[in-house]
């Protein structure tokens, strides 16, 4: 018990613990609505676009949030207008500008080596969080979560059926560039956390591990929820303990819990399906 109490007995581990949950569940909601829509590559895209975000803000002297949040909204907004005025599929056109981003990315990052806290940029930082980062995750994860309070019944029903959605006098176009914003929101606040390399993790897996245990979106967004929260304070105890990187610790448990859902869910886990029946 000592060994498990331990690393909460610190100041800067109960505030990384703060910011992991918050971060977990807003990327938990957004997920249901990724892996419902179908935009896994999306959040991988813009995960890795905001890189050259991120650096550029910090050559200009300006808030690193903002130049992420706009990177990560012009690679998706980008990408759907390559679909729209050509014969590129919308999959194809996120891997080409996500892919070109983050060379860039990479390349400024390369000239501004001294800079310390632009590499937290790629593997995160939670335990070291400044003030101002940790105070900007908080304001930017509330803003989101009222935004899909809000908005939430519409952009669920843009999800299943956009044409419906259409029909019942909703805009669609609108209810897109809303998804996009709050997922960028999202992945800006997420790789305060877990850096871009593995926030990609929080916005998919605990989706599927929603969607793995429920065939209801109410339930669906508690599992994911509960799961990504559980794999955060494990994360960071883990880290703690064995003194491993905090983003890897609570990616690999958040995956662990993805292999218990997909092997033991009550109604969809491989362990529970009987084989067929064979012809007599």
């Amino acid at each position: 018990m000592e060994a498990l109490l331990a690393p909460w007995m610190h100041g800067f581990m109960i505030q990384a613990l703060f910011v992991g949950l918050m971060v977990a569940a807003l990327s938990a909601i957004l997920s249901c609505f990724v892996v419902l829509k179908g935009w896994s590559l999306m959040g991988d895209a813009v995960s890795h676009a905001i890189l050259p975000g991120v650096v550029g803000a910090w050559l200009l002297g300006i808030p690193l949030v903002i130049g992420a949040f706009v990177a990560g909204l012009t690679c998706a907004i980008a990408s759907g207008a390559i679909k729209a005025t050509s014969r590129v599929k919308e999959d194809a056109a996120m891997g080409v500008v996500f892919s070109g981003m983050f060379a860039v990315g990479l390349i400024l990052l390369s000239q501004v080596r001294s800079n310390v806290h632009l590499s937290h940029v790629l593997f995160g930082s939670i335990l070291g969080i400044e003030a101002e980062d940790f105070w900007t995750t908080l304001g930017i994860t509330t803003a989101a979560l009222l935004v899909l309070a809000v908005r939430g019944r519409d952009l669920v029903l843009y999800c299943f059926d956009p044409g419906q959605a259409r029909i019942v006098g909703l805009h669609v176009g609108r209810l897109r560039l809303l998804l996009l914003t709050v997922l960028a929101a999202s992945i800006v606040a997420g790789v305060q956390a877990v850096g871009v390399i593995l926030v990609v993790a929080l916005l998919i897996t605990p989706g599927a591990i929603g969607l793995l245990m429920t065939d209801r979106f109410g339930r669906m967004v508690m599992v994911s929820v509960a799961a990504a929260c559980t794999a955060t304070v494990v994360g960071i105890q883990l880290s703690f303990m064995l003194n491993a990187s905090t983003a890897g610790s609570i990616v690999l448990a958040l995956s662990a819990i993805f292999v218990l859902a997909l092997l033991a869910s009550p109604r969809h886990g491989l362990l529970r399906r009987r084989p067929a029946a064979q012809p007599g």
